[in-house]
């Protein structure tokens, strides 16, 4: 096995690790949305950990729809549903949460099922990574207001990387990388630090609204 393969195995199970650990703290605070979103990502990683390590098709298939189920509706939506929760304080019922994800994962079935998807699809990804940019970029924004200026840079870093991530899987491959190898280890590191950032900077919100309150 070469130094590549194990890094790309390690980075997998960085991002099971992380989904896992910060979905489950997200669900703790009941905030089922960033909390089942997480967990999706770790079990994307779980199922393409296991293709890796055995080539099982069933895995893949699973790890691709869950990708394109965060790419295409769980990270520019119900992520951004899930942090306007500190932004707006926008807290749906667990009915209405049912009902997004069940909406969005019928969305997934027709990105990734229907032919007049296939050549558009890439850039309909694009257009919904840049929205969620637009959205954290508010999020850093209010953060760095409330005094949170370590915290907003960390999320503007996790921002601009995932940002470069999603232009990179589909328009600007990294060149002598045919297996994609390199790209997967940027990736799901980006991806790993992106879940665990949000989760200390959605506390961070909260501690600062909190403080604004009690100062009122």
């Amino acid at each position: 096995m070469q130094t590549l393969d194990i890094v790309m195995l390690l980075t997998c199970v960085l991002l099971v690790l992380s989904g896992t650990t910060y979905g489950i703290k997200f669900l703790k605070k009941r905030n089922f949305l960033l909390g089942f979103e997480w967990l999706i990502v770790a079990f994307s990683g779980t199922n393409l950990l296991i293709y890796l390590l055995t080539q099982d098709k069933l895995h893949y298939s699973i790890s691709f729809f869950c990708d394109a189920f965060s790419r295409g509706f769980g990270i520019p939506i119900v992520t951004v549903l899930g942090l306007m929760a500190v932004t707006h304080n926008y807290k749906p019922s667990t009915f209405k949460d049912i009902v997004i994800f069940a909406v969005t994962f019928a969305g997934t079935f027709v990105l990734i099922d229907t032919e007049f998807m296939v050549k558009p699809l890439p850039y309909f990804y694009l257009i919904m990574w840049t929205g969620f940019s637009v959205y954290l970029g508010y999020f850093i924004w209010k953060l760095a207001r409330f005094g949170e200026r370590l915290h907003a840079f960390g999320v503007a870093l996790a921002a601009v990387a995932a940002l470069a991530v999603a232009w990179i899987y589909d328009f600007f491959p990294i060149p002598g990388d045919e297996s994609k190898g390199l790209f997967l280890c940027i990736a799901l590191t980006t991806w790993s630090y992106l879940m665990i950032q949000l989760y200390y900077a959605y506390l961070a919100f909260e501690r600062a609204k909190r403080t604004m309150v009690y100062a009122g």
